[in-house]
């Protein structure tokens, strides 16, 4: 894990003072509204429905314990005893007090945190895989340059003010699970087909909001070496030409799809040529410094790297657990460890909801059998990266505990839910009264089981915070004549194969959601072929048998 230097702390410690002095001004009416609204944005800070929300980075979702205690202290100190996870791999407290945001920024730097441009026109956080490190099916971990372009890209002096908001996503596996091609900038670590050697597919001009789009290859092969001079050039051609008269217009998709890929490449590329054998071209030993933050840990120093005999006892002797270790527990790429990721989807709760308790415990946890670290996916849950096969019963009575041992991963009520009209004032409906609704309604874990992965992906608002376009049952709202209403989509999907949901028809009224969902379902249980999941049968049925029988 990446650790600051005396630079980056003196960064953060100066940024906390200086949003300090600027809350001040503000609150004392010396700055105005319209004055203080971008430098609240530079730092991570919204005025919501009820409360300010602060936005805190999650650098590619890597957390440590002693981080996640001080969210916690934070969510029990200044918010109402929780924090939200969100498809960033972020975390959002909801009910701040303006006066303690510096506070809780001056806190947030003792553990080297911040939220410097979680918000605004700007570099966003850098997203990646949550099994970076561990996958089995990884090239190369991707964390390291994930680490380059955070520096590269923090307070930019040409990137701070751009014609809209700008994300950017690594993968390291050939399972896209970062959802690169839906990203301003998707990057993806291949080999080369004649040298061998490891370099990145750059695909640009994807995201999704008012106008969903998948990202085009912009370079199939790019040296390491020219990773930062690469990205460097789209942007400036982005913040020169980028359209700034229309938000609606204004992200790279736009200017992309206008110019047409093949103009738009040329300009990056006689860019490109003017800058990339200069001060940011990245050498070999730039790569193996940074990779010495994220080597390996020392797995055989790990006491009891567990017994399969042990194991399997304990699967047998309780069915709960072996249900719980098929549904949340992967293979990882070192023998006698498994990847456990912790459902934050328990029925009860709002999808990506911790407890100030529930995020203590976690960090417990991680200390006692995952090496104190954890990661945010953005499908708002947790990952435990490294846990002994024989630690397993316990971390999972642990959780069981903290009530964050659902075992309901890649299943119906796995879903992605921004916080909606509740919380947001973007927000046209209700999303978490919909999460309710659905866990409600399939509360039956056999059925799931059964019907098998379906990625139920919700939002708000066209904005697309929960990523409905990319679900593979896809729920929008939208407001009709002031009453929430829901517009369906399915065959969406973010992985390798990604598509775009295709809508059934007109939007369903709030009250019949769930049960719209219950009839795309049994469908699909009606029309599947043998072993086909749910988007296979989408994408050879097509939209109009489910749309007859949801609207006969």
């Amino acid at each position: 894990m990446y650790q600051y230097s005396p630079e980056d702390q003196r960064l953060v410690n100066e940024r906390v003072m200086q949003f300090r002095d600027q809350t001040e001004r503000f609150l004392s009416g010396k700055l105005s509204e319209d004055e203080f609204r971008p430098l609240r944005l530079m730092n991570g800070l919204y005025i919501q429905r009820h409360a300010p929300m602060l936005r805190v980075a999650i650098p590619y979702g890597l957390l440590s314990s002693e981080q996640m205690r001080m969210l916690a202290h934070i969510s029990r100190k200044y918010d109402q005893g929780y924090g939200h996870l969100t498809t960033r791999q972020n975390m959002q407290f909801n009910w701040l007090e303006l006066k303690d945001v510096p506070d809780v920024l001056a806190d947030l730097a003792t553990v080297e945190m911040h939220s410097i441009q979680t918000s605004g026109n700007c570099i966003r956080n850098t997203s990646s895989d949550q099994l970076a490190g561990v996958a089995k099916d990884e090239l190369e971990d991707p964390r390291p340059y994930c680490e380059m372009i955070r520096q590269w890209s923090t307070l930019h002096p040409e990137f701070s003010f751009l014609p809209r908001k700008f994300k950017i996503a690594v993968s390291g596996s050939k399972s896209d699970r970062a959802a690169t091609q839906v990203h301003d900038i998707g990057l993806q670590l291949v080999k080369h087909e004649e040298t061998n050697e490891v370099g990145f597919k750059v695909l640009v001009g994807g995201g999704l909001g008012r106008t969903p789009v998948i990202g085009k290859v912009i370079k199939n092969y790019l040296p390491k070496k020219y990773l930062l001079s690469y990205l460097e050039a789209i942007l400036r051609i982005y913040n020169l030409a980028g359209r700034r008269d229309n938000k609606y217009k204004a992200r790279i998709k736009i200017l992309v799809n206008s110019l047409g890929i093949e103009a738009f490449t040329r300009q990056v590329e006689e860019e490109w040529g003017h800058i990339r054998d200069g001060s940011l071209l990245i050498e070999d030993a730039n790569i193996d410094e940074m990779q010495k933050y994220f080597q390996p840990f020392n797995y055989a120093k790990q006491p009891d790297t567990g017994s399969s005999q042990e194991l399997s006892e304990k699967l047998a002797a309780s069915p709960a657990f072996a249900i719980w270790y098929r549904q949340n527990t992967q293979e990882h790429k070192v023998s006698g460890y498994r990847i456990v990721t912790i459902s934050v989807k328990a029925p009860e709760e709002a999808p990506g909801d911790l407890t100030d308790k529930q995020m203590d415990g976690v960090a417990e946890l991680a200390d006692d059998f995952s090496f104190s670290r954890m990661r945010v996916t953005h499908e708002q849950n947790l990952v435990l990266a490294d846990v002994p096969e024989s630690k397993l019963h316990a971390l999972w009575k642990g959780l069981l505990s903290l009530d964050l041992a659902t075992p309901n991963v890649g299943t119906l009520t796995d879903m992605i839910c921004c916080p909606g009209l509740d919380f947001c004032s973007l927000a046209n409906a209700s999303s978490i009264p919909i999460a309710r609704q659905i866990n409600d309604r399939f509360d039956d874990l056999d059925y799931l089981y059964d019907i098998g992965e379906i990625k139920v992906k919700m939002s708000g608002c066209m904005n697309a915070c929960g990523h409905h376009h990319v679900g593979h049952i896809g729920i929008l709202g939208v407001d009709k004549k002031g009453e929430e209403w829901y517009q369906i989509t399915i065959g969406g999907s973010a992985e390798e194969e990604t598509s775009l949901g295709k809508i059934i028809g007109p939007s369903v009224a709030k009250e019949n959601v769930a049960e719209t969902i219950a009839t795309l379902l049994k469908t699909y249980v009606e029309r599947r072929e043998e072993q086909e999941t749910f988007l296979q049968s989408v994408r050879r049925l097509g939209v109009a048998p489910f749309k007859e029988a949801v609207y006969a």
